[in-house]
């Protein structure tokens, strides 16, 4: 038994990235295209990255759709160097797959995610169930609880929710988040948008903009209408990114954390 045999600890390669054996069954697929079946995949953290991607075993990744890559990228995923297009019925997708210049991850093989950098496969699977984004952090916990504490949500002083019936979202390495009932958030002053955002942990949400005169970012109120059965309490309610806007919670007004979802919310 090696050390790429057994799950439950990280390891640390010399180049800074964080691996560790996973023992679900993942499959990544390019349309109708099954590109990777394993029963042995990596989860690799890179530095200054928040989540994880999979590496496969090279003899459970379709290698013959593997082309050395024409134009390698450079300074990409923690110095790696060998790069691979992808073909697919004659359609090349450039430098869709990786392997990382760690001997620890020798004969590994890394793939893009399409809904998360644009290309790469489109569908993954753990298991049974599809899921999106990048693969789910094992060391990271989303727990969703109702809760009665009183949450006041403000923008530039407006007040634009008051309740004592949120849902407490509570996920590791994030603030909490504030969910909402939807009687209870000012909706005449939220506009729609088309913007749409997918999570592993959580499902496809949905997003609103604040339609007064205050000089605050777009799509800055969100709500999940179809959750994933872990955190189905949220299911229809509304959140606020903290990290622009005022929450008061139990007459207490919370700093305004940074994350790394301020400059997209600043």
């Amino acid at each position: 038994m090696t050390a790429l045999d057994t799950a439950g600890s990280v390891r640390r390669t010399p180049q800074g990235l964080l691996w560790e054996p996973s023992e679900r069954w993942v499959r990544g697929r390019k349309g109708e295209v099954t590109v990777v079946d394993s029963r042995h995949p990596v989860l690799v953290w890179e530095p200054g990255v928040p989540v994880p991607v999979y590496a496969f075993p090279r003899e459970e990744v379709r290698a013959d759709l593997l082309r050395p890559a024409e134009n390698p990228p450079t300074g990409a995923h923690t110095g790696s160097t060998v790069f691979y297009d992808l073909e697919i019925d004659g359609e090349p997708l450039p430098n869709a797959a990786w392997t990382f210049a760690a001997d620890d991850l020798a004969g590994h093989i890394a793939f893009e995610w399409f809904r998360r950098t644009g290309k790469g496969l489109d569908h993954w699977y753990e298991e049974e169930e599809e899921i999106f984004v990048h693969p789910r952090d094992p060391h990271k916990r989303v727990d969703a609880i109702p809760s009665s504490r009183h949450v006041r949500v403000e923008i530039e002083g407006t007040v634009v929710a008051d309740t004592r019936r949120p849902v407490l979202l509570f996920e590791t390495g994030l603030p909490t988040r504030y969910y909402v009932p939807r009687e209870d958030v000012r909706l005449d002053l939220l506009t729609p948008t088309d913007h749409h955002t997918g999570c592993p942990y959580k499902g496809t949400a949905a997003y609103w903009s604040w339609q007064g005169d205050a000089d605050v970012p777009p799509h800055l109120v969100w709500s999940y209408p179809d959750p994933l059965p872990a955190v189905a309490h949220v299911k229809g309610l509304l959140a606020f990114y903290n990290e622009a806007v005022d929450i008061t919670v139990d007459g207490e007004r919370l700093e305004r954390p940074v994350t790394h979802f301020t400059r997209t919310a600043t």
